[in-house]
Order: C-alpha cells, then structure tokens, then sequence
C-alpha cells in the first residue's frame, strides 16, 4: 500500500510541514493494532484545519500516515532525539502514555520496519528535499515551519502542563535567531498564552536534518498545547471558538516569517 505525501504549492518562501496529522494505517497493520493503538490518540488532530488559508502562497508538505505507522519525524535510524528521556521510536510500540499499542507478539519486526521506513517516511521527505530546493533556488532562503500539536498534560513524556507555544531550533542551530525572537516575540504579546523555547521539544528530525542557516534554510518546529484549540480526548472534537483565537496568534507568526 503507498500512501502518497500531499502537497499544496506556492511561490514564497515559506513553507509547512506536517508529518503528524495523517490518520491513515494499512490494513494489514491495523489489525495488528490493539485498542489503545486503533483509538489513534497521539495524532496532531486538526493541524491542517487549524493552519488552513491563514496566509496566501505558502506551500504545505504533509503525510495522510499515522505515526503509528511511522513516525516521520524521526531519524531514520531510530537514534533518539532526546537521550535519557521517554519519547517513541521511529516505528513506535507505545503511546505517548507507554501503553503498548500492538497486539501481542505482532510487533514490527527489523525488515518490515525497513520497509515501512521505505514506502511511507523516504517518501515524505523526498517531497520536503524537492521542495525546499525548488524554493531556495527561487529565493535563495527558505523557512521551514514544521506544524505540531500534542496533549497539553502527558505524564509520561515531560512534567506538568505544557506551555501554549513550544518554539523548537535545538537551541538555537537550526535557524537564524532573528526569525526566533519573533515569534516569541508575538507569542509574548498575547499574554493570556505561555511559551517556552527549546524546552522540552527542540525540534524533531525535521527541523535538525532541514536547518541550516548557512545554507539559507531556517527550520523552526512548533508545538502547540490542543487545549487551545480543540477537546483533549476523544472524540477530539475542534474547538471553533478557540481556535479562531489562536488562528489569530498563527497568522502573526506566519507573515513575521515570510520575507
């Protein structure tokens, strides 16, 4: 089964990733799943609703896969991101609560992860490699803005409540600072949000593989609380009234970025 990336073209130079969106899992491995696995609850619910027409001529890479699936945002040797700390692997086994999500024995093993790995993730970032050069060759400088949104309150990979807005650059690597400073710096000014930056989330793989400034692409990953936008179990319903709110705050973010 080949579940294509989708891709909206535009001509500045900024431009959406959203690995984490997706809700499709092949047959084959959806009854592998077990009840916690099929609930699907670590989705990024809504993303491309939520970023949908907030701004014109942007193009947006996004993959129809779960996570589940294949996580693509994460280094597809499966080395951690993060040493030390509970997170999921490339071909994750647990939720974001370490529940087991597969049946029994029904684990993926080595192979088919390779083969996953193969027809969903090499995919995906194949069509990120194009577009990127399509719009640095274009502009000379592209911004990537990877789209991410997750449970406000998850235990299991950092404490308490997440901020509203979690800016991620690896600490500052992946992008010139200027393009940092300001979205904290609108962030800031909606004081009824919290922020953090390079906190618990410093950008996945595709924010540390894309960045590079010198080169003339600055990757930025957000991670947004869902609180703010949508219900926070199932069945994750959106939030209208709260996300025209934050819509607001995204706009400001997007046209700060694009030159």
């Amino acid at each position: 089964m080949k579940l294509n990336p989708q891709i909206s073209i535009g001509n500045s130079p900024l431009l959406l990733a959203q690995p984490h969106g997706g809700t499709e899992v092949p047959e084959d491995i959806l009854k592998r799943l077990n009840a916690n696995g099929q609930a699907l609850a670590d989705t990024d619910w809504h993303i491309t609703r939520l970023y949908a027409g907030l701004i014109d001529d942007v193009t947006v890479v996004s993959t129809p896969v779960h996570r589940y699936v294949i996580d693509t945002n994460r280094n597809p040797s499966d080395e951690s991101l993060y040493p030390g700390q509970n997170t999921t692997g490339l071909c994750p086994l647990t939720t974001f609560d370490g529940e087991p999500i597969y049946l029994d024995g029904e684990e993926p093993d080595e192979d088919e992860i390779r083969l996953r790995q193969q027809q969903f993730h090499q995919p995906y970032h194949d069509a990120l490699k194009e577009q990127i050069e399509r719009l640095r060759q274009k502009h000379g400088v592209v911004i990537l803005y990877d789209c991410h949104s997750i449970r406000s309150v998850v235990p299991y990979l950092f404490e308490g409540k997440l901020p509203d807005f979690n800016i991620g650059t690896n600490n500052g690597v992946t992008c010139d600072l200027n393009y940092q400073s300001a979205i904290e710096k609108i962030c800031s000014a909606h004081q009824h949000y919290t922020l953090a930056s390079n906190g618990r989330f410093k950008g996945g793989w595709t924010t540390r593989q894309y960045g590079k400034p010198e080169a003339g692409v600055h990757a930025i990953q957000m991670e947004l609380a869902q609180c703010n936008y949508m219900q926070e179990s199932a069945p994750w319903n959106y939030d209208m009234a709260k996300a025209e709110s934050l819509r607001v705050v995204l706009r400001q973010l997007l046209l700060s970025l694009r030159p």
